[in-house]
């Protein structure tokens, strides 16, 4: 809005509004601002959850023991002032004629919504059901289904219905229609893969920055032609908005993390976990680095994986690869302290964030 403002009334393009033209500078702006709204409003904010909530998030009977004992009566639905500090950021600093944006923020808005339904669920029947599982992936497939071709038409016509790969500077695999099929794939499948991994005080919202601290350089540079054509990437004009959006989410991911740091005192929820994740899918799918977020967001796959693994190989033999599933759990269950579980992961998504941006120089 503050671009839109500027770009409307400053025809000179001198002086201090002239740093609104830089997306450096807009992104910078648009990462402190949230981080300042979470921290900020987070305490009433919190405070004000405890008082609605009483009981606090409904915790598992068939996880580990000790969260039944630690975690019980921490507030849930954390995840909405993740929201309100990226969407309010998002919509200061980012050029809102740019359609990529409305795109990214429409899908996480309907994740962040299924999620808050979820989240109500659990808390009104003061159990961890939900919604049904049919219930919550039909809108999770529509809104990526939808947001996917959406992304999809506003591509360059060369781009359209490809997927391109790390590591190969000139090919792309051209899908046709089964395009939105893949974005909506991407993007449901990055939404439930870090509801997965929102297990442990802090674990889920650090990888979450460190992969949109890449995704806010790699959309800088895909969406610059100049940047673009060095690195011999494949370059998509009007994506360099998102790096506003990306930097905004690191910001309302510190903020929270501010609160959110072992002992949690609130967890960010389905509201906040299928958000993130669907932001993270829809903005790859955007700047066409999808292969590339499952790098960058290897954890994420790791733990989803071990889900399906478990389900599938207890289905098939009525034994468990795993002591526990997600991934996390498994760990605790051989004696790891919680801050050592999180604390390693978060080394492990670091290493797998400088892979990924490896990628865009070997080609």
């Amino acid at each position: 809005m503050l671009y839109n403002l500027v770009a409307a009334h400053d025809t000179t393009h001198g002086g201090f509004f002239n740093l609104f033209h830089y997306l450096t500078f807009r992104s910078g702006c648009a990462c402190m601002t949230a981080m300042l709204i979470s921290m900020i409003f987070g305490r009433p904010f919190i405070a004000q959850l405890k008082r609605i909530q009483r009981e606090g998030q409904p915790i598992r009977t068939l996880g580990p023991e000790r969260h039944i004992l630690e975690k019980a009566g921490t507030p849930t639905m954390g995840g909405m002032l993740i929201l309100i500090s990226l969407f309010t950021s998002t919509l200061l600093w980012a050029d809102l004629t740019d359609g990529y944006v409305w795109a990214v923020m429409l899908i996480t808005a309907v994740f962040g919504a299924v999620g808050f339904g979820d989240d109500y669920l659990k808390l009104s029947k003061r159990n961890t059901k939900g919604v049904s599982k049919r219930t919550r992936l039909g809108c999770e497939f529509a809104a990526s289904l939808i947001g996917g071709y959406w992304i999809e038409s506003l591509m360059p016509p060369e781009l359209r219905n490809a997927v391109a790969f790390p590591f190969v500077k000139d090919f792309l695999l051209p899908l046709g229609f089964a395009f939105p099929l893949f974005a909506m794939i991407t993007i449901a499948g990055f939404g439930n893969a870090v509801n997965f991994t929102d297990g442990l005080d802090g674990l889920a919202i650090v990888p979450t920055i460190i992969a949109a601290l890449v995704f806010a350089l790699i959309s800088y540079l895909v969406g610059n032609h100049l940047f673009a054509d060095y690195l011999q990437l494949h370059p998509v004009p009007g994506t360099g908005e998102l790096a506003v959006f990306c930097a905004a989410m690191i910001g309302a991911g510190l903020g929270f993390l501010w609160f959110n740091a072992p002992p949690a005192e609130v967890f960010m929820g389905d509201t906040g976990s299928l958000a993130l994740g669907g932001a993270l899918g829809s903005v790859a799918v955007a700047v066409k680095h999808e292969l590339v977020l499952c790098i960058v967001g290897g954890l994420f796959v790791a733990e989803t994986l071990s889900v399906v693994i478990q389900v599938f190989w207890f289905r098939r033999t009525g034994r468990r690869v795993f002591l526990m599933a997600p991934l996390h759990h498994h760990f605790e269950k051989k004696g790891w302290q919680e801050p050592k579980i999180v604390i390693r992961f978060w080394i492990v998504s670091i290493v797998l964030g400088l892979f990924g941006l490896a990628t865009l120089k070997l080609r």
